[in-house]
Protein backbone atom coordinates (compact mmCIF):
# COMPACT_ATOMS: atom_id res chain seq x y z
CA UNK A 1 0.00 0.00 0.00
CA UNK A 2 2.84 2.40 0.80
CA UNK A 3 4.33 1.80 -2.65
CA UNK A 4 0.94 2.56 -4.24
CA UNK A 5 0.72 5.72 -2.14
CA UNK A 6 4.18 6.77 -3.33
CA UNK A 7 3.22 6.25 -6.97
CA UNK A 8 -0.17 7.93 -6.73
CA UNK A 9 1.47 11.05 -5.27
CA UNK A 10 4.31 11.02 -7.85
CA UNK A 11 6.87 10.25 -5.14
CA UNK A 12 5.54 12.69 -2.50
CA UNK A 13 3.27 10.64 -0.17
CA UNK A 14 3.69 13.16 2.65
CA UNK A 15 1.55 15.68 0.75
CA UNK A 16 -1.51 13.44 1.13
CA UNK A 17 -1.06 12.68 4.85
CA UNK A 18 -3.28 15.54 6.03
CA UNK A 19 -6.14 14.82 3.54
CA UNK A 20 -6.14 11.13 4.52
CA UNK A 21 -6.18 11.90 8.25
CA UNK A 22 -9.07 14.37 7.85
CA UNK A 23 -11.04 11.87 5.74
CA UNK A 24 -10.53 9.09 8.30
CA UNK A 25 -11.54 11.51 11.07
CA UNK A 26 -14.72 12.52 9.21
CA UNK A 27 -15.72 8.91 8.56
CA UNK A 28 -15.12 8.00 12.20
CA UNK A 29 -17.20 10.94 13.43
CA UNK A 30 -19.92 9.82 11.03
CA UNK A 31 -20.43 6.71 13.22
CA UNK A 32 -21.14 8.66 16.43
CA UNK A 33 -24.53 10.22 15.52
CA UNK A 34 -25.82 6.71 14.90
CA UNK A 35 -24.44 5.67 18.29
CA UNK A 36 -26.52 8.49 19.83
CA UNK A 37 -29.58 7.26 17.94
CA UNK A 38 -28.90 3.73 19.23
CA UNK A 39 -28.71 5.08 22.82
CA UNK A 40 -32.05 6.90 22.37
CA UNK A 41 -33.67 3.74 20.95
CA UNK A 42 -32.33 1.77 23.91
CA UNK A 43 -33.89 4.20 26.44
CA UNK A 44 -37.25 4.26 24.62
CA UNK A 45 -37.27 0.46 24.38
CA UNK A 46 -36.48 0.15 28.09
CA UNK A 47 -39.45 2.39 28.95
CA UNK A 48 -42.01 0.61 26.75
CA UNK A 49 -40.76 -2.85 27.76
CA UNK A 50 -41.39 -1.87 31.41
CA UNK A 51 -37.71 -2.28 32.28
CA UNK A 52 -37.76 1.33 33.52
CA UNK A 53 -40.75 2.89 35.29
CA UNK A 54 -40.30 6.32 33.61
CA UNK A 55 -38.82 7.66 30.41
CA UNK A 56 -35.48 9.38 31.07
CA UNK A 57 -36.23 12.57 29.12
CA UNK A 58 -33.06 14.30 30.25
CA UNK A 59 -30.91 11.48 28.86
CA UNK A 60 -32.89 11.62 25.60
CA UNK A 61 -32.12 15.32 25.30
CA UNK A 62 -28.42 14.55 25.90
CA UNK A 63 -28.55 11.89 23.15
CA UNK A 64 -30.22 14.35 20.77
CA UNK A 65 -27.73 17.09 21.68
CA UNK A 66 -24.83 14.67 21.15
CA UNK A 67 -26.18 13.79 17.73
CA UNK A 68 -26.37 17.48 16.74
CA UNK A 69 -22.89 18.12 18.13
CA UNK A 70 -21.39 15.21 16.19
CA UNK A 71 -23.13 16.36 13.01
CA UNK A 72 -21.50 19.79 13.41
CA UNK A 73 -18.11 18.14 14.02
CA UNK A 74 -18.77 15.92 10.99
CA UNK A 75 -19.43 19.01 8.86
CA UNK A 76 -16.16 20.61 10.00
CA UNK A 77 -14.25 17.37 9.40
CA UNK A 78 -15.76 16.92 5.92
CA UNK A 79 -14.96 20.54 5.06
CA UNK A 80 -11.35 20.22 6.18
CA UNK A 81 -11.01 16.90 4.36
CA UNK A 82 -12.45 18.44 1.19
CA UNK A 83 -10.18 21.50 1.29
CA UNK A 84 -7.00 19.68 2.20
CA UNK A 85 -7.66 16.89 -0.32
CA UNK A 86 -8.18 19.15 -3.32
CA UNK A 87 -5.52 21.65 -2.32
CA UNK A 88 -2.99 18.89 -1.64
CA UNK A 89 -3.78 17.02 -4.86
CA UNK A 90 -3.63 20.00 -7.20
CA UNK A 91 -0.58 21.53 -5.54
CA UNK A 92 1.20 18.17 -5.72
CA UNK A 93 0.25 17.81 -9.38
CA UNK A 94 1.36 21.33 -10.33
CA UNK A 95 4.69 20.94 -8.52
CA UNK A 96 5.09 17.46 -10.01
CA UNK A 97 4.62 18.67 -13.59
CA UNK A 98 7.22 21.40 -13.04
CA UNK A 99 9.56 18.86 -11.45
CA UNK A 100 9.21 16.46 -14.40
CA UNK A 101 9.79 19.29 -16.90
CA UNK A 102 12.94 20.34 -15.02
CA UNK A 103 14.08 16.71 -14.79
CA UNK A 104 13.61 16.18 -18.55
CA UNK A 105 15.89 19.15 -19.20
CA UNK A 106 18.70 17.40 -17.31
CA UNK A 107 18.34 13.99 -18.99
CA UNK A 108 20.62 12.84 -21.82
CA UNK A 109 19.26 13.73 -25.24
CA UNK A 110 19.53 10.07 -26.21
CA UNK A 111 16.87 9.12 -23.66
CA UNK A 112 14.49 11.83 -24.88
CA UNK A 113 14.94 10.86 -28.53
CA UNK A 114 14.26 7.21 -27.67
CA UNK A 115 10.79 8.23 -26.43
CA UNK A 116 7.87 9.27 -28.56
CA UNK A 117 7.07 12.93 -27.87
CA UNK A 118 3.42 11.92 -27.47
CA UNK A 119 4.39 9.48 -24.71
CA UNK A 120 6.23 12.15 -22.72
CA UNK A 121 3.38 14.60 -23.23
CA UNK A 122 0.92 11.93 -22.07
CA UNK A 123 2.97 11.40 -18.90
CA UNK A 124 3.15 15.10 -18.04
CA UNK A 125 -0.49 15.91 -18.78
CA UNK A 126 -2.71 12.80 -18.70
CA UNK A 127 -0.84 10.75 -16.10
CA UNK A 128 -0.80 13.71 -13.73
CA UNK A 129 -4.51 14.25 -14.43
CA UNK A 130 -5.09 10.64 -13.39
CA UNK A 131 -3.11 11.06 -10.17
CA UNK A 132 -5.09 14.25 -9.45
CA UNK A 133 -8.32 12.30 -9.83
CA UNK A 134 -6.98 9.48 -7.66
CA UNK A 135 -5.79 11.84 -4.93
CA UNK A 136 -9.07 13.78 -4.83
CA UNK A 137 -11.51 10.90 -5.20
CA UNK A 138 -10.05 7.40 -4.93
CA UNK A 139 -7.19 7.63 -2.44
CA UNK A 140 -9.06 9.10 0.59
CA UNK A 141 -11.99 6.71 0.09
CA UNK A 142 -9.79 3.64 -0.37
CA UNK A 143 -7.63 4.39 2.68
CA UNK A 144 -10.59 5.44 4.85
CA UNK A 145 -12.65 2.48 3.63
CA UNK A 146 -9.88 0.14 4.74
CA UNK A 147 -9.29 1.78 8.15
CA UNK A 148 -12.85 2.43 9.33
CA UNK A 149 -14.04 -1.24 9.29
CA UNK A 150 -10.97 -2.30 11.27
CA UNK A 151 -11.54 0.37 13.93
CA UNK A 152 -15.29 -0.29 14.05
CA UNK A 153 -14.75 -4.03 14.28
CA UNK A 154 -12.24 -3.57 17.10
CA UNK A 155 -14.76 -1.38 19.00
CA UNK A 156 -17.75 -3.68 18.43
CA UNK A 157 -15.75 -6.70 19.60
CA UNK A 158 -15.92 -5.28 23.12
CA UNK A 159 -19.71 -4.96 22.83
CA UNK A 160 -20.44 -8.45 21.45
CA UNK A 161 -17.83 -10.49 19.65
CA UNK A 162 -20.39 -12.85 18.10
CA UNK A 163 -22.29 -10.12 16.25
CA UNK A 164 -19.00 -8.41 15.30
CA UNK A 165 -17.65 -11.66 13.83
CA UNK A 166 -20.90 -12.27 11.91
CA UNK A 167 -20.85 -8.71 10.57
CA UNK A 168 -17.40 -9.09 8.98
CA UNK A 169 -17.65 -12.80 8.10
CA UNK A 170 -17.67 -12.09 4.36
CA UNK A 171 -14.76 -9.66 4.53
CA UNK A 172 -11.95 -12.30 4.19
CA UNK A 173 -13.66 -13.80 1.12
CA UNK A 174 -13.92 -10.34 -0.47
CA UNK A 175 -10.24 -9.67 0.18
CA UNK A 176 -9.32 -13.06 -1.28
CA UNK A 177 -11.25 -12.26 -4.49
CA UNK A 178 -9.60 -8.83 -4.78
CA UNK A 179 -6.16 -10.33 -4.21
CA UNK A 180 -6.80 -13.06 -6.79
CA UNK A 181 -7.89 -10.59 -9.47
CA UNK A 182 -5.05 -8.11 -8.84
CA UNK A 183 -2.68 -9.72 -11.39
CA UNK A 184 -5.37 -9.70 -14.11
CA UNK A 185 -6.22 -6.14 -13.12
CA UNK A 186 -2.61 -5.00 -13.60
CA UNK A 187 -2.27 -6.83 -16.92
CA UNK A 188 -5.47 -5.35 -18.37
CA UNK A 189 -4.59 -1.93 -16.94
CA UNK A 190 -1.18 -1.92 -18.62
CA UNK A 191 -2.66 -2.95 -21.98
CA UNK A 192 -5.34 -0.28 -21.72
CA UNK A 193 -2.81 2.39 -20.73
CA UNK A 194 -0.48 1.48 -23.59
CA UNK A 195 -3.39 1.59 -26.04
CA UNK A 196 -4.27 5.04 -24.71
CA UNK A 197 -0.70 6.30 -25.20
CA UNK A 198 -0.50 4.77 -28.69
CA UNK A 199 -3.77 6.46 -29.61
CA UNK A 200 -2.38 9.84 -28.49
CA UNK A 201 0.85 9.26 -30.46
CA UNK A 202 -0.98 8.36 -33.66
CA UNK A 203 -3.30 11.34 -33.33
CA UNK A 204 -0.35 13.68 -32.79
CA UNK A 205 1.37 12.18 -35.85
CA UNK A 206 -1.79 12.78 -37.87
CA UNK A 207 -2.08 16.44 -36.82
CA UNK A 208 1.63 17.25 -37.29
CA UNK A 209 1.60 15.61 -40.73
CA UNK A 210 -1.45 17.53 -41.94
CA UNK A 211 0.57 19.45 -44.56
CA UNK A 212 1.73 16.18 -46.16
CA UNK A 213 -1.76 14.71 -45.88
CA UNK A 214 -3.26 17.65 -47.77
CA UNK A 215 -0.42 17.92 -50.27
CA UNK A 216 -0.63 14.25 -51.32
CA UNK A 217 -4.36 13.75 -50.74
CA UNK A 218 -3.67 10.84 -48.42
CA UNK A 219 -6.67 8.78 -47.33
CA UNK A 220 -7.97 5.25 -46.94
CA UNK A 221 -5.18 2.79 -46.16
CA UNK A 222 -2.82 5.58 -45.19
CA UNK A 223 -4.79 6.06 -41.96
CA UNK A 224 -5.01 2.44 -40.91
CA UNK A 225 -2.59 3.00 -38.04
CA UNK A 226 -4.75 5.82 -36.65
CA UNK A 227 -7.95 3.80 -37.05
CA UNK A 228 -6.31 0.71 -35.56
CA UNK A 229 -5.15 2.77 -32.55
CA UNK A 230 -8.70 4.01 -31.95
CA UNK A 231 -10.09 0.50 -32.37
CA UNK A 232 -7.52 -1.02 -30.01
CA UNK A 233 -8.28 1.58 -27.34
CA UNK A 234 -12.01 0.83 -27.62
CA UNK A 235 -11.41 -2.92 -27.26
CA UNK A 236 -9.04 -2.50 -24.32
CA UNK A 237 -11.53 -0.19 -22.56
CA UNK A 238 -14.33 -2.74 -22.94
CA UNK A 239 -12.02 -5.54 -21.81
CA UNK A 240 -10.92 -3.57 -18.74
CA UNK A 241 -14.42 -2.64 -17.60
CA UNK A 242 -16.17 -5.87 -18.61
CA UNK A 243 -13.39 -8.17 -17.42
CA UNK A 244 -12.96 -6.73 -13.93
CA UNK A 245 -16.45 -5.46 -13.09
CA UNK A 246 -18.03 -8.85 -12.22
CA UNK A 247 -15.21 -9.75 -9.82
CA UNK A 248 -15.62 -6.52 -7.84
CA UNK A 249 -19.40 -6.88 -7.75
CA UNK A 250 -19.01 -10.40 -6.34
CA UNK A 251 -16.50 -9.08 -3.76
CA UNK A 252 -18.99 -6.40 -2.65
CA UNK A 253 -21.79 -9.01 -2.47
CA UNK A 254 -19.73 -11.23 -0.14
CA UNK A 255 -18.73 -8.27 1.97
CA UNK A 256 -22.31 -6.94 2.35
CA UNK A 257 -23.55 -10.47 3.10
CA UNK A 258 -22.09 -9.84 6.55
CA UNK A 259 -25.03 -7.56 7.30
CA UNK A 260 -27.47 -10.41 6.57
CA UNK A 261 -25.39 -12.82 8.67
CA UNK A 262 -25.32 -10.33 11.53
CA UNK A 263 -29.12 -9.92 11.32
CA UNK A 264 -29.66 -13.69 11.39
CA UNK A 265 -27.21 -14.10 14.28
CA UNK A 266 -28.82 -11.21 16.17
CA UNK A 267 -32.33 -12.66 15.86
CA UNK A 268 -31.06 -16.05 17.02
CA UNK A 269 -29.27 -14.51 20.02
CA UNK A 270 -32.32 -12.38 20.95
CA UNK A 271 -34.60 -15.41 20.85
CA UNK A 272 -32.13 -17.26 23.05
CA UNK A 273 -32.01 -14.36 25.47
CA UNK A 274 -28.27 -13.88 24.92
CA UNK A 275 -28.54 -10.21 23.85
CA UNK A 276 -31.08 -7.42 24.20
CA UNK A 277 -33.01 -5.66 21.44
CA UNK A 278 -31.25 -2.29 22.07
CA UNK A 279 -27.86 -4.00 21.69
CA UNK A 280 -29.02 -5.55 18.43
CA UNK A 281 -30.31 -2.15 17.26
CA UNK A 282 -26.89 -0.64 18.02
CA UNK A 283 -25.20 -3.17 15.72
CA UNK A 284 -27.76 -2.58 12.98
CA UNK A 285 -27.39 1.19 13.09
CA UNK A 286 -23.59 1.32 13.43
CA UNK A 287 -22.93 -1.74 11.29
CA UNK A 288 -24.68 -0.33 8.23
CA UNK A 289 -22.43 2.76 8.39
CA UNK A 290 -19.34 0.56 8.32
CA UNK A 291 -20.30 -1.04 5.00
CA UNK A 292 -20.93 2.21 3.13
CA UNK A 293 -17.30 3.48 3.04
CA UNK A 294 -16.07 -0.09 2.49
CA UNK A 295 -18.36 -0.60 -0.53
CA UNK A 296 -17.30 2.78 -1.94
CA UNK A 297 -13.63 1.83 -1.46
CA UNK A 298 -14.03 -1.48 -3.32
CA UNK A 299 -15.87 0.25 -6.19
CA UNK A 300 -13.07 2.81 -6.38
CA UNK A 301 -10.30 0.20 -6.21
CA UNK A 302 -10.09 -0.58 -9.98
CA UNK A 303 -9.77 3.11 -10.85
CA UNK A 304 -7.29 3.56 -8.00
CA UNK A 305 -5.09 0.70 -9.25
CA UNK A 306 -5.25 2.06 -12.80
CA UNK A 307 -4.23 5.50 -11.55
CA UNK A 308 -1.39 3.92 -9.55
CA UNK A 309 0.10 2.73 -12.86
CA UNK A 310 -0.01 6.33 -14.14
CA UNK A 311 1.84 7.45 -11.01
CA UNK A 312 4.32 4.61 -11.50
CA UNK A 313 5.19 5.94 -14.97
CA UNK A 314 5.76 9.40 -13.47
CA UNK A 315 8.02 8.03 -10.72
CA UNK A 316 9.96 5.89 -13.22
CA UNK A 317 10.55 8.98 -15.35
CA UNK A 318 11.72 10.98 -12.33
CA UNK A 319 14.11 8.15 -11.41
CA UNK A 320 15.87 8.25 -14.78
CA UNK A 321 19.48 9.22 -14.01
CA UNK A 322 20.43 12.76 -15.00
CA UNK A 323 23.73 13.53 -16.68
CA UNK A 324 26.55 13.33 -14.16
CA UNK A 325 29.25 15.86 -13.34
CA UNK A 326 29.78 18.62 -10.78
CA UNK A 327 33.04 20.31 -11.73
CA UNK A 328 33.34 23.83 -13.10
CA UNK A 329 34.52 24.01 -16.74
CA UNK A 330 38.06 25.39 -17.06
CA UNK A 331 38.83 28.81 -18.55
CA UNK A 332 40.85 27.19 -21.35
CA UNK A 333 38.60 26.50 -24.34
CA UNK A 334 40.64 23.98 -26.31
CA UNK A 335 38.46 21.02 -27.33
CA UNK A 336 39.91 17.58 -28.00
CA UNK A 337 38.39 14.20 -28.84
CA UNK A 338 40.35 11.11 -27.90
CA UNK A 339 39.38 7.78 -29.52
CA UNK A 340 35.67 8.61 -29.42
CA UNK A 341 33.13 6.03 -30.58
CA UNK A 342 29.37 6.51 -30.52
CA UNK A 343 26.29 4.95 -32.07
CA UNK A 344 22.51 4.93 -31.97
CA UNK A 345 21.43 1.46 -30.91
CA UNK A 346 23.48 -1.04 -32.90
CA UNK A 347 24.40 1.48 -35.63
CA UNK A 348 27.92 2.86 -35.10
CA UNK A 349 28.07 6.51 -36.21
CA UNK A 350 31.54 7.59 -34.99
CA UNK A 351 34.37 5.07 -34.91
CA UNK A 352 37.55 5.82 -32.90
CA UNK A 353 37.58 9.54 -33.76
CA UNK A 354 40.39 11.78 -32.50
CA UNK A 355 40.81 15.49 -33.29
CA UNK A 356 41.71 18.83 -31.74
CA UNK A 357 40.10 22.26 -32.00
CA UNK A 358 42.28 24.99 -30.52
CA UNK A 359 41.05 28.04 -28.64
CA UNK A 360 40.30 31.03 -30.85
CA UNK A 361 40.35 29.08 -34.13
CA UNK A 362 37.72 28.17 -36.71
CA UNK A 363 37.45 24.45 -37.32
CA UNK A 364 35.19 23.17 -40.11
CA UNK A 365 33.72 19.65 -40.11
CA UNK A 366 32.81 18.44 -43.61
CA UNK A 367 31.95 15.15 -45.24
CA UNK A 368 29.18 13.23 -47.02
CA UNK A 369 25.70 12.93 -45.51
CA UNK A 370 25.59 10.37 -42.71
CA UNK A 371 29.30 10.64 -41.94
CA UNK A 372 28.63 11.70 -38.31
CA UNK A 373 29.09 15.48 -38.46
CA UNK A 374 26.00 16.50 -36.44
CA UNK A 375 26.58 13.67 -33.95
CA UNK A 376 30.12 14.98 -33.41
CA UNK A 377 28.77 18.44 -32.61
CA UNK A 378 26.22 16.99 -30.16
CA UNK A 379 28.96 15.10 -28.35
CA UNK A 380 31.01 18.29 -28.00
CA UNK A 381 27.93 20.10 -26.59
CA UNK A 382 27.40 17.07 -24.33
CA UNK A 383 23.92 16.29 -25.55
CA UNK A 384 25.32 12.75 -25.40
CA UNK A 385 28.30 11.13 -23.69
CA UNK A 386 30.59 9.00 -25.86
CA UNK A 387 30.28 5.24 -25.49
CA UNK A 388 34.08 4.95 -25.79
CA UNK A 389 36.82 7.54 -25.51
CA UNK A 390 36.74 11.08 -24.12
CA UNK A 391 35.65 14.58 -25.08
CA UNK A 392 38.00 17.01 -23.37
CA UNK A 393 37.19 20.68 -22.73
CA UNK A 394 40.22 22.65 -21.65
CA UNK A 395 42.01 19.36 -20.99
CA UNK A 396 39.29 18.02 -18.64
CA UNK A 397 36.78 15.24 -19.35
CA UNK A 398 33.35 16.77 -20.02
CA UNK A 399 31.69 13.90 -18.14
CA UNK A 400 33.13 15.31 -14.91
CA UNK A 401 31.63 18.78 -15.52
CA UNK A 402 28.23 20.14 -14.57
CA UNK A 403 26.28 19.96 -17.89
CA UNK A 404 24.52 23.29 -17.33
CA UNK A 405 27.73 25.12 -16.46
CA UNK A 406 29.40 23.58 -19.52
CA UNK A 407 26.59 24.82 -21.79
CA UNK A 408 27.12 28.37 -20.47
CA UNK A 409 30.45 28.20 -22.29
CA UNK A 410 28.79 27.35 -25.63
CA UNK A 411 26.34 28.88 -28.06
CA UNK A 412 24.71 26.76 -30.75
CA UNK A 413 23.06 27.71 -34.03
CA UNK A 414 21.15 24.80 -35.51
CA UNK A 415 20.15 24.14 -39.08
CA UNK A 416 16.51 23.78 -38.00
CA UNK A 417 15.77 26.71 -35.70
CA UNK A 418 13.00 26.35 -33.13
CA UNK A 419 11.35 29.50 -31.78
CA UNK A 420 8.94 29.48 -28.87
CA UNK A 421 5.38 30.79 -29.05
CA UNK A 422 6.37 34.09 -27.48
CA UNK A 423 7.45 37.58 -28.49
CA UNK A 424 10.52 38.14 -30.66
CA UNK A 425 12.09 39.98 -27.73
CA UNK A 426 11.73 37.00 -25.42
CA UNK A 427 12.93 34.55 -28.08
CA UNK A 428 16.17 36.56 -28.38
CA UNK A 429 16.36 36.96 -24.59
CA UNK A 430 16.59 33.16 -24.15
CA UNK A 431 20.29 33.73 -24.89
CA UNK A 432 20.58 35.67 -21.62
CA UNK A 433 17.46 36.15 -19.51
CA UNK A 434 18.77 39.20 -17.64
CA UNK A 435 19.52 41.14 -20.86
CA UNK A 436 18.19 44.69 -21.20
CA UNK A 437 16.18 45.93 -24.18
CA UNK A 438 19.22 47.88 -25.39
CA UNK A 439 21.40 44.74 -25.32
CA UNK A 440 18.71 42.79 -27.20
CA UNK A 441 18.52 45.47 -29.89
CA UNK A 442 22.32 45.55 -30.26
CA UNK A 443 22.42 41.77 -30.71
CA UNK A 444 19.55 41.92 -33.23
CA UNK A 445 21.34 44.63 -35.22
CA UNK A 446 24.59 42.63 -35.25
CA UNK A 447 22.59 39.62 -36.52
CA UNK A 448 21.08 41.66 -39.41
CA UNK A 449 17.55 41.46 -37.96
CA UNK A 450 16.31 44.71 -39.56
CA UNK A 451 13.07 42.94 -40.48
CA UNK A 452 11.92 43.10 -36.83
CA UNK A 453 11.02 46.80 -37.01
CA UNK A 454 8.91 46.15 -40.11
CA UNK A 455 6.67 43.78 -38.16
CA UNK A 456 3.36 45.13 -36.75
CA UNK A 457 4.52 45.25 -33.12
CA UNK A 458 8.28 45.16 -33.60
CA UNK A 459 9.97 43.28 -30.77
CA UNK A 460 6.56 42.62 -29.16
CA UNK A 461 5.34 40.67 -32.20
CA UNK A 462 4.23 37.16 -31.23
CA UNK A 463 5.98 34.29 -33.00
CA UNK A 464 3.89 31.25 -33.97
CA UNK A 465 4.73 27.88 -32.45
CA UNK A 466 8.12 26.73 -33.74
CA UNK A 467 8.52 30.06 -35.56
CA UNK A 468 5.78 29.28 -38.09
CA UNK A 469 5.02 32.96 -38.77
CA UNK A 470 8.58 33.77 -39.86
CA UNK A 471 10.67 32.73 -42.85
CA UNK A 472 13.64 30.39 -42.56
CA UNK A 473 16.12 33.23 -42.95
CA UNK A 474 14.37 35.36 -40.31
CA UNK A 475 14.37 32.49 -37.83
CA UNK A 476 18.08 31.85 -38.48
CA UNK A 477 18.96 35.50 -37.85
CA UNK A 478 17.02 35.50 -34.57
CA UNK A 479 18.97 32.40 -33.54
CA UNK A 480 22.20 34.25 -34.36
CA UNK A 481 21.03 37.21 -32.24
CA UNK A 482 20.25 34.80 -29.42
CA UNK A 483 23.78 33.34 -29.64
CA UNK A 484 25.34 36.83 -29.76
CA UNK A 485 23.42 37.85 -26.66
CA UNK A 486 24.68 34.78 -24.81
CA UNK A 487 28.24 35.83 -25.65
CA UNK A 488 29.72 32.38 -25.02
CA UNK A 489 33.39 31.73 -25.83
CA UNK A 490 32.65 28.61 -27.93
CA UNK A 491 30.33 28.70 -30.98
CA UNK A 492 28.89 25.55 -32.57
CA UNK A 493 27.28 26.01 -36.01
CA UNK A 494 25.35 23.12 -37.55
CA UNK A 495 24.90 23.90 -41.28
CA UNK A 496 23.31 27.22 -40.34
CA UNK A 497 23.11 28.51 -43.95
CA UNK A 498 22.54 25.31 -45.95
CA UNK A 499 18.85 25.87 -46.71
CA UNK A 500 18.81 29.65 -47.31
CA UNK A 501 18.38 31.61 -50.52
CA UNK A 502 21.36 33.72 -51.75
CA UNK A 503 20.07 37.02 -50.29
CA UNK A 504 19.42 35.54 -46.85
CA UNK A 505 22.69 33.60 -46.98
CA UNK A 506 24.63 36.83 -47.56
CA UNK A 507 23.02 38.42 -44.48
CA UNK A 508 23.67 35.25 -42.50
CA UNK A 509 27.33 35.17 -43.51
CA UNK A 510 27.71 38.75 -42.30
CA UNK A 511 25.96 37.91 -39.01
CA UNK A 512 28.02 34.75 -38.48
CA UNK A 513 31.19 36.70 -39.23
CA UNK A 514 30.40 39.05 -36.34
CA UNK A 515 29.34 36.17 -34.08
CA UNK A 516 32.53 34.10 -34.42
CA UNK A 517 34.98 36.97 -34.07
CA UNK A 518 37.52 36.17 -31.33
CA UNK A 519 35.84 32.89 -30.36
CA UNK A 520 36.47 29.17 -30.65
CA UNK A 521 34.24 28.09 -33.54
CA UNK A 522 33.31 24.63 -34.77
CA UNK A 523 31.37 24.74 -38.01
CA UNK A 524 29.56 21.97 -39.87
CA UNK A 525 29.25 22.95 -43.51
CA UNK A 526 27.71 21.35 -46.55
CA UNK A 527 28.87 24.06 -48.98
CA UNK A 528 32.65 23.88 -49.05
CA UNK A 529 33.00 27.47 -50.32
CA UNK A 530 31.97 28.65 -46.84
CA UNK A 531 34.96 26.94 -45.14
CA UNK A 532 37.89 27.86 -47.41
CA UNK A 533 39.26 30.30 -44.80
CA UNK A 534 38.93 27.89 -41.85
CA UNK A 535 42.05 27.36 -39.70
CA UNK A 536 41.50 23.63 -39.98
CA UNK A 537 39.15 21.47 -42.02
CA UNK A 538 38.38 17.98 -40.73
CA UNK A 539 36.90 15.53 -43.25
CA UNK A 540 34.69 12.72 -41.98
CA UNK A 541 33.62 9.65 -43.93
CA UNK A 542 31.64 6.70 -42.52
CA UNK A 543 32.29 7.86 -38.96
CA UNK A 544 36.09 8.17 -39.33
CA UNK A 545 38.48 11.09 -39.78
CA UNK A 546 39.98 10.60 -43.26
CA UNK A 547 41.70 14.00 -43.76
CA UNK A 548 42.72 17.12 -41.84
CA UNK A 549 44.33 20.37 -42.92
CA UNK A 550 43.75 23.74 -44.56
CA UNK A 551 41.80 24.19 -47.76
CA UNK A 552 44.83 24.42 -50.06
CA UNK A 553 46.55 21.42 -48.45
CA UNK A 554 43.47 19.22 -48.83
CA UNK A 555 43.08 20.17 -52.49
CA UNK A 556 46.73 19.24 -53.10
CA UNK A 557 46.25 15.86 -51.40
CA UNK A 558 43.60 14.89 -53.95
CA UNK A 559 41.55 12.95 -51.41
CA UNK A 560 37.83 12.98 -50.52
CA UNK A 561 37.78 16.74 -49.87
CA UNK A 562 39.21 17.46 -53.31
CA UNK A 563 36.61 15.19 -54.93
CA UNK A 564 33.77 16.90 -53.03
CA UNK A 565 35.16 20.31 -54.03
CA UNK A 566 35.35 19.35 -57.68
CA UNK A 567 31.85 17.88 -57.63
CA UNK A 568 30.34 21.00 -56.03
CA UNK A 569 32.09 23.28 -58.54
CA UNK A 570 30.72 21.22 -61.42
CA UNK A 571 27.15 21.26 -60.13
CA UNK A 572 27.04 24.87 -58.91
CA UNK A 573 25.84 26.17 -62.29
CA UNK A 574 23.27 23.47 -62.98
CA UNK A 575 19.71 24.55 -63.79
CA UNK A 576 16.46 22.57 -64.17
CA UNK A 577 15.35 22.69 -67.83
CA UNK A 578 12.41 21.30 -69.74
Amino acid sequence: MMNDLRHITAGHPGKMLKPILWTVFANLVNLFPFGCVAAAVSMIYAYYSKEQPALDVQSLWFAWGGMVLFLVVLFVGELMAYRSTYRGAYESSAEGRAQVAEHLRKLPLGFLLSKDSGELGHTIMNDFAQTENAATHSLPQVVSGAIIPVLAFAGLLFVDWRLAAAMLAGFPVSMLILWGVSRLERKLGKSHSQARIDQANRLQEYLLGMKIIKAYNLRGKNFQRLEQAFSRYRKESIKLEGGLGPFFLVAIAFMEAGLSLMTMAGVYLILGGAITVPLFATFLLVGTRVFDPLSAAIMRLPAFKYDVMAGERIVNLLEQPVMSGEKEPPEDHDIRLENVSFGYGERLVLDNVSMEMRKGTLTAIVGPSGSGKSTLLRLIARFYDPQQGKVLFGGSDEREMDPEKLMKKMSMVFQDVYLFQDTIRNNIRYGREAATQEEIEVAAKEACCEFIMKLPLGYDTMVGEGGSTLSGGEKQRISIARAMLKNAPVILLDEATSSLDPENELDMQKAIGRLIKGRTVILIAHRLKTVVKADRIIVLDKGRVVEQGRHEELLENGGLYAKLWELQNKTSGWRITA
